[in-house]
């Protein structure tokens, strides 16, 4: 399968390493890539796991993020700009039949001992 965060990469040689081990994330721009990933792939606990604890969303919250992951196609991340803890980045996907993005930056910390997103703009 091909990663969703990169189709020229190999989901298993990319983004699947960072589900399975959070730790094994270096950078902020790559768990930028694997939230979006765990997003396509309707992975909510990882993106939990992914979250910083003081922002994370309440189990309420995760429901509806599950449902409307599953009720949308991701088309393409597109990464902006990146820098140490920062990611600008587009995301696309087809809602209701129109192609809707979500721009944003990404704030990121480690937490833990490993990355975390903290917030966006």
């Amino acid at each position: 399968m091909k990663c969703p965060c990169n189709p020229t990469k190999l989901y298993e040689d990319c983004c699947k390493k960072a589900h399975q081990n959070i730790r094994s994330v270096t950078t902020a721009e790559i768990l930028m890539r694997s939230r979006y990933s765990a997003f396509v792939l309707a992975n909510i606990d990882y993106l939990q796991k992914s979250h910083y604890s003081l922002t994370r969303p309440s189990k309420f919250e995760k429901k509806e993020i599950l449902s409307w992951t599953k009720s949308v196609e991701w088309v393409k991340l597109e990464i902006l700009k990146s820098t140490e803890n920062t990611v600008e980045f587009k995301a696309y996907f087809f809602e209701n039949t129109s192609l809707n993005f979500i721009h944003e930056t990404s704030f990121f910390i480690k937490e833990n001992n490993h990355w975390v997103y903290k917030n966006g703009l």
